[in-house]
């Protein structure tokens, strides 16, 4: 089945700048040869600052290949590859590492979030980490309103909202979060704060687990 925000992220999402940061202090101990994999990787971002640490086999898997074709443009030298569906042509064990900043925000459905991270379970070799950057419920009147109204229109969970230029995202309890990743390791974790894709100011937490 086609993303019904395949558009959004193929047209004005392409254009966003995304802003989570990464901490490089949770990577300190790792080899910059280990196998690195950033799902949802947009333009590369995160991909670029992880060269910039010195991680060496880098490669990014995104939905959108108007972002793909972004992050080609902006580093010719990284690797890049379109997501058909949440499945990866990798085997299993694949990688020592995957990154996964600000997906699950752009995955409103349970169901859609836990085929992600069962994926992101197969490719990891054991031992190996998967950190996680997202939103979380904001607690103040004009998220509030917006969690509440799409609530009614829709009959979605608590937290999923429409913005303003036509993206449907989700907003997680920590508790949440936790559960999804239930299956590894919780290594830590780190309350942040970040600029949503439209500036807005947000909290977010990130988490690094172990792949048992």
């Amino acid at each position: 089945m086609k993303d019904p925000q395949a558009a959004y992220w193929d047209g004005i999402g392409a254009t966003k700048t995304f802003t989570h940061p990464l901490n490089p202090d949770w990577l300190a101990g790792w080899s910059r040869n280990a196998r690195v994999l950033d799902y949802g990787c947009g333009y590369g971002r995160v991909m670029a600052e992880l060269s910039a640490h010195g991680f060496r086999d880098l490669v990014g898997a995104d939905p959108s290949a108007a972002l793909i074709a972004r992050g080609r443009r902006l580093r010719p030298d990284l690797r890049f590859t379109v997501l058909s569906s949440p499945a990866l042509a990798y085997p299993s064990g694949s990688f020592d590492l995957v990154v996964l900043f600000a997906v699950l925000t752009c995955v409103p459905d349970d169901a859609a979030q836990r085929e992600i991270v069962t994926e992101l379970d197969r490719v990891l070799a054991p031992g190996g980490l998967l950190y996680v950057s997202d939103l979380l419920l904001q607690d103040d009147p004009r998220n509030r309103a917006r969690y509440a109204a799409h609530a009614r229109q829709s009959g979605a969970r608590y937290g999923v909202f429409a913005t303003g230029d036509g993206a449907v995202c989700r907003h997680h309890d920590v508790a949440y979060l936790r559960a999804l990743l239930s299956d590894f390791e919780l290594v830590d974790e780190l309350l942040i704060d970040v600029a949503t894709m439209n500036g807005n100011p947000s909290r977010a937490v990130q988490l690094l687990v172990r792949k048992r």
